[in-house]
């Protein structure tokens, strides 16, 4: 098989990485006020270039950022859209990991006003990708990773929507997809050709114990993903044919710790066979994630990336069974449509997970070698 020159590619990746202790320190230090907003810019600029060089030097086709200017994957960018506000009131998040249970408490989010763009969000870091990849690693293609329409809905439902603003949620929808179709064209017309929309959304409502809290809410448990991807449609309508667009979908990644479980089944036939994304980047790294049966509903033309790897874990992967697995997958996807990549990013938060460095080069070493291996 040939090499792919277009996203996604047969070795690929989610987008964060660890960030370093010296980054971790700029952060501490510009929260107390001990560096000002240049400095802390110059400790993400120096550990932006050293995250390109490492996903150059391992053999990757892309480079993201590793997300080193983002507090978590998702907030930081819907903080800033038009109509959005951090509230008092706190979110606490259930996560779950191998020696038991995690609490994660957050800042919860309301739309008070109607939700619009003012400008091109993350623009500005990623024109600085751009610009770092064509001159320390030519030929990779830089990718932005962004959080899916859906999670601005997900998080809070019905009741973190201002009902003054939006008496019926059709508005809601229509005001959501436009501002995204317009963050959409902003990064294209600044020359991105690799766009990630990171949904935990639609892999949560595999979950009936998820789909349980959505009717607690008020919401629509059997129908809320066909919403979401009718949304996710519509701000995809009109991007240029030289924007390559995937979407990452995963159970939840908190310093090693998970949120949800079950199989895709439950949204994968609306999922695949409906949503206007060119690849899947699929968590598959363990049990939690089901089988590959789900996979018969992807239709020709679209690209599964297998998450194999784990993130949540320092353990290296034996190549031999990653390749086994490769070979179950094909058989309800032909191989031609398959990419392997982690399962999630290694730090979707910037506490990260827990392994090191070293390791997180190592995982991503595997990938790159098992792909030459079963793609060519």
């Amino acid at each position: 098989m040939t090499r792919r020159t277009v996203p996604p590619f047969r070795a690929d990746h989610v987008g964060s990485l660890l960030r370093p202790p010296e980054l971790h320190e700029a952060r501490a230090r510009f929260a107390a006020g001990e560096i000002d907003a240049d400095a802390l810019a110059e400790a993400e600029n120096a550990s932006i270039d050293d995250v390109i060089a490492l996903q150059r030097d391992v053999g990757l086709q892309t480079a993201t950022d590793g997300e080193h200017r983002r507090t978590s994957w998702h907030m930081d960018f819907i903080y800033q859209l038009d109509g959005v506000e951090r509230t008092e009131q706190k979110l606490q998040v259930h996560f779950h990991n191998a020696g038991g249970d995690l609490d994660f408490e957050t800042p919860a989010m309301a739309v008070t006003k109607q939700i619009g763009l003012a400008h091109t969000i993350f623009g500005d870091a990623f024109s600085h990708l751009r610009n770092r990849v064509a001159e320390l690693a030519p030929g990779m293609t830089p990718k932005l990773t962004i959080p899916s329409p859906s999670m601005v809905h997900y998080r809070g439902g019905r009741s973190a929507i201002s009902k003054d603003v939006y008496p019926q949620l059709d508005q809601f929808w229509d005001d959501l997809s436009a501002a995204y179709a317009a963050e959409v064209r902003g990064i294209a017309g600044l020359g991105c050709t690799y766009l990630q929309l990171d949904d935990t959304s639609l892999a949560y409502l595999n979950d009936p114990k998820q789909r349980a809290l959505v009717a607690e809410q008020g919401g629509d448990p059997e129908h809320q993903h066909e919403q979401y991807i009718r949304t996710i449609n519509a701000a995809l309508a009109g991007r240029p044919e030289s924007l390559r667009v995937t979407t990452h979908l995963c159970r939840g990644n908190f310093q090693s710790s998970w949120a949800a479980e079950g199989s895709y089944d439950f949204v994968a036939e609306a999922l695949f066979g409906g949503l206007e994304v060119d690849g899947f980047f699929l968590e598959y790294d363990d049990e939690r994630s089901g089988g590959f049966e789900p996979l018969r509903f992807v239709p020709p033309g679209k690209l599964v990336v297998l998450g194999l790897v784990t993130t949540k874990s320092p353990v290296l992967e034996n190549k031999d069974d990653l390749k086994r697995r490769i070979d179950d997958a094909a058989r309800y996807v032909p191989l031609e449509q398959l990419c392997l990549s982690p399962q999630c990013g290694f730090s979707s938060t910037v506490e990260g997970n827990a392994l090191t460095r070293d390791e997180q080069v190592a995982k991503l070493r595997l990938v790159v070698a098992t792909a030459q291996e079963v793609w060519g």
